[in-house]
């Protein structure tokens, strides 16, 4: 290192020194007391490396420590800056976000004349426009959903897929459907291959009617009517709505059977008349033949007139028109009136009756429509009692309603028959009914006033055992 320094330059070097046993570093300067530039001498230093590496030590500390001072300056300054730079950038995306989302009340209020002004407000006139088309969209969305729910025909709509894309309650009513269907697949919601097969079929073309049967939950006959959409242009799915009409058909048949079944019974009688008749006409039959014929002839006259009486009978209760004078009636007297009006016919027949009535039985009923439910009730136990057989009326008194038994130990009515013996016409044991001069509509005309008294009538009956009419009818208040 002097001799570095000797030739004008600064010697360094580290190394051990013998003298002191340890590491130093040593540094030497050339000296020079005059302008000439020659070394006149040289400066020597020593120090041990440990005061050194303290001091570097020291030194990096300091320095860390401002630079880690620095950095969090400079992040806090940069957070700032960002902050104020973000905001305006910030509410524009949570603006935006919230007219995607399908939210748009929210607007921007910069009141800036920049670019920014100008994105703001146009923002906010297209925030105030989807608000009004969503209001509109909402509107039109909830009178559509009244409008099917309040509707008696059953709407299915599905997609090209075959999924459903609605359904309003009254198909979902119709086939007995719980829980959400939007997005489902026919099979999945309605598990009735027929059914399944049916909508398929009509979404394949454009138009279609057709009628179906469904068996569950229960039997109905339904009408589907079947358009695709949109009317012009690529299909994207098919209407549906359906007709419940089980009641149109079933009226139908109904009516059907009547015509049928009235035309038969007319034409029974007439032709016994008309047959007597033109063999009277001939001059040719003895006079005791003759008053044989004239009572066969009076005989079916009068049945015809008292199936005419009958069918008028049940017209007139079956109209609107039929008004009852409902009032506080006496049921247990009509009952004692009606029972001692049929002794004679009892006797005849070889039967006994017998009427238990609690007092007072009080109804809230027609006098008259209870007379003839008595009547057509005791004339049905009196036709199908044997010889030396009992019938029995009760009238119970209940908290709110009155109870009309009539029972007999007679024939009795097959179960499977039960469900049909208030039917026009319908007769368990024709041959007997027709011999014995029944028309058929007794208990149809029975069930027709009960049901227009706002009661309700039923019948227990085993075979070779008898049967037991009930007529309930609401009490009669003080």
């Amino acid at each position: 290192e002097v001799a570095a320094a000797l030739d004008g330059k600064i010697g360094r070097t580290i190394r051990t020194s013998r003298s002191a046993g340890r590491s130093l570093i040593y540094v030497a300067a050339p000296v020079a007391h005059d302008g000439s530039g020659q070394v006149r001498g040289v400066v020597r230093l020593a120090l041990g490396l440990d005061r050194a590496d303290t001091a570097v030590a020291a030194l990096r500390r300091d320095l860390i420590a401002a630079a880690l001072l620095a950095i969090v300056a400079a992040l806090g300054l940069a957070y700032a800056l960002s902050a104020i730079s973000l905001r305006p950038i910030r509410e524009l995306s949570e603006v935006v976000a919230d007219i995607a989302s399908g939210q748009p009340g929210r607007q921007l209020h910069w009141g800036a004349s920049d670019e920014r002004g100008t994105i703001a407000r146009s923002i906010n006139r297209m925030s105030e426009q989807m608000q009004h088309q969503i209001g509109i969209a909402e509107s039109g969305r909830a009178q559509l959903d009244s409008v099917l729910a309040s509707m008696v025909e059953g709407v299915l709509v599905i997609d090209t897929t075959g999924r459903i894309v609605l359904a309003n309650p009254r198909l979902r009513e119709m086939f007995s459907i719980w829980g959400p269907v939007d997005g489902r697949t026919l099979p999945e919601v309605f598990r009735d291959p027929e059914v399944d097969r049916a909508f398929r079929e009509a979404s394949r073309v454009d138009d279609d009617v057709r009628e179906f049967e469904i068996r569950r939950p229960h039997e109905r006959i339904l009408s589907m009517n079947a358009a695709r959409f949109p009317r012009v242009g690529s299909r994207e799915g098919t209407v549906f709505v359906l007709h419940d009409v089980t009641d149109v058909r079933r009226v139908d048949e109904v009516r059907r059977d009547f015509v049928a079944n009235a035309s038969h019974e007319l034409r029974t009688p007439l032709t016994a008349i008309q047959g007597f008749a033109d063999t009277l006409a001939t001059g040719r039959v003895e006079a005791e033949q003759q008053r044989i014929y004239l009572d066969v002839i009076s005989r079916n006259s009068q049945r015809m007139a008292d199936l005419i009486d009958d069918l008028l009978a049940l017209s007139r209760i079956e109209s609107d028109s039929h008004a009852l004078d409902i009032t506080a009636v006496d049921v247990g007297r009509i009952a004692e009136t009606t029972v001692a009006d049929f002794a004679p016919r009892f006797a005849q027949a070889g039967l006994t009756a017998h009427v238990h009535v609690d007092r007072p039985a009080l109804a809230r009923a027609d006098h008259r429509a209870v007379e003839e439910i008595m009547d057509n009730l005791l004339s049905n136990a009196a036709r199908y009692t044997n010889e030396g057989g009992r019938i029995d009326v009760e009238v119970t008194c209940q908290d709110d309603s009155v109870q009309i038994s009539v029972a007999d130990d007679g024939i009795g009515i097959p179960e499977q028959a039960l469900d049909r013996i208030f039917e026009r016409f319908y007769r368990v044991d024709a041959a007997r009914s027709r011999a014995l001069g029944s028309t058929g509509l007794g208990l149809s005309i029975v069930k027709h006033l009960v049901a227009k008294m706002d009661g309700h009538v039923e019948v227990a009956s085993e075979i070779g055992r008898g049967s037991r009419f009930t007529i309930t009818l609401p009490a009669a208040r003080a």
